[in-house]
């Protein structure tokens, strides 16, 4: 263990006396340590820093000074404990004990049934460094009463019949049947979007190719989110230059866009702000039950510019009034303002058509991000990608193709057939066809199991 690498902040060290007491000092501040031993003051300083060492996920440098010389070491998140061999060690000398005169032999009907054997003293390393350890073994846990015994609530949960194909046709007509396999996957999907997570959660749709199915994606997943999981749903329209997410989308009473919102920022944040105030700035979808912050696509871009902190901004209102906030995004990936969009994402959603340079845009897209940062990679390596059968002329071999070719770089590929309710307008969930329906479910199922 001792050949890995160790970064030398924070600074840390420990002194110990031979009467139990010491100190540990993290970065400047000194923690003092009050034991009955020396062996106790040594565990209590591994402890602290084994603590700093978890919070910070990595080992940690500590130089301890006391008795028996000064030792550097790596403690570990676990507690384990290793020399550091990369610092010289300087152990105090040992010094010989005097002999000591032999004890006259104590008869044997002298000794009390009940003594104890004599102790062991704990082992060292062979140098004799007496911090090295190995992690402490976990205490065994026993379960409570309440634990241990069954409760008189607990029931077998009951499947319900089917509703759907012959098996829901004969239940109609008193014959219970279970549900097909294909009904209990939906239900299972039903339950993943209809889930309420703690925090909010930002999920943001991507693609650097315009025409890819970024809106239709981000209206389509925000739809089945709240139609099964309830209020609380935000679209955003987070884009610089003429995004269409309020072309595609109900207006409500009024045309305001983000750039109302913007001056209204610290009023939202405050403590006398109500929910009900967004309704002045979102378009509420009276059928799908969400609402749409639109961007100003009549504007040109230099006239409705958005920098980052603006979008940290609309981020902090957004994440104070609603549960999950799905974002349409630009197709500019070096525009700040897109680049902090991926700062606040929880989950990644790449949407494409079969069309080949979309396809290629969002994989060089998850490549780039897997190259940014530790997060960018994270988010990249889990993202969902939605493939839309945009084009009624490409055939279900061409969907699966695009599919399989992301999953070796995505947590999960979803396909959405083509449907005419999809093109132009308005997207309604409610208007487009069973099976695209079904699809949609699937891939809002996707995005809640990265959630």
């Amino acid at each position: 263990m001792s050949s890995i690498e160790v970064p030398t902040f924070p600074k840390i060290e420990a002194r110990t006396h031979a009467n139990g007491s010491g100190e540990v000092t993290i970065n400047g501040t000194s923690y003092p340590i009050e034991t009955a031993t020396l062996e106790d003051a040594r565990a209590a300083i591994l402890a602290r820093v084994a603590e700093t060492a978890g919070k910070m996920q990595r080992p940690v440098r500590v130089t301890t000074t006391g008795p028996d010389g000064e030792w550097p070491l790596i403690v570990h998140p676990d507690g384990s404990v290793e020399a550091d061999n990369s610092l010289p060690a300087n152990p105090a000398p040992v010094e010989e004990p005097d002999p000591e005169p032999e004890p006259a032999p104590t008869p044997i009907d002298s000794v009390p049934a009940h003594a104890a054997p004599p102790a062991t003293p704990a082992p060292t390393a062979p140098d004799g460094n007496a911090w090295v350890r190995q992690a402490p073994a976990p205490a065994q846990e026993f379960p409570s009463r309440r634990e241990a015994r069954q409760s008189f609530l607990t029931q077998e949960q009951i499947e319900e019949p089917a509703t759907q194909g012959w098996r829901g046709t004969l239940t109609r007509f008193g014959i219970r049947m279970s549900p097909s396999e294909s009904e209990r996957a939906e239900r299972s999907d039903v339950l993943a979007v209809s889930q309420h997570w703690p925090g909010p959660r930002t999920i943001a749709v991507v693609n650097g190719k315009g025409g890819a199915g970024k809106t239709p994606t981000t209206v389509l997943l925000a739809a089945v989110f709240a139609r099964h999981g309830g209020a609380g749903v935000l679209t955003w329209d987070n884009n610089q230059t003429r995004g269409t997410l309020g072309w595609r989308t109900e207006q409500g009473p009024h045309e305001a866009t983000l750039l109302d919102l913007l001056p209204q920022v610290d009023r939202l944040l405050s403590t006398g702000a109500q929910s009900a105030d967004l309704a002045h700035f979102v378009h509420h979808q009276t059928r799908d039950r969400f609402d749409v912050l639109r961007s100003k696509p009549m504007a040109l871009a230099h006239e409705q510019r958005v920098e980052p902190s603006d979008v940290d901004a609309i981020h902090a209102v957004a994440a104070k009034y609603y549960r999950l906030i799905f974002i349409d995004s630009g197709n500019d990936e070096s525009d700040p303002m897109w680049l902090r969009m991926i700062d606040h994402t929880d989950q990644l959603v790449v949407a494409t058509t079969t069309r080949d340079d979309h396809a290629e845009a969002g994989a060089l897209l998850l490549e780039a991000l897997a190259e940014r940062d530790a997060g960018s990679a994270e988010l990249a390596r889990d993202a969902v990608v939605i493939v839309n059968q945009a084009d009624p002329k490409s055939t279900p071999a061409e969907l699966a193709r695009v599919a399989d070719g992301y999953r070796s770089i995505a947590r999960e590929a979803v396909t959405v057939p083509h449907d005419p309710a999809m093109v132009d307008g308005v997207l309604r969930f409610g208007s487009l066809r069973p099976d695209t329906q079904r699809a949609w479910l699937a891939a809002g199922a996707a995005v809640a199991r990265g959630l």
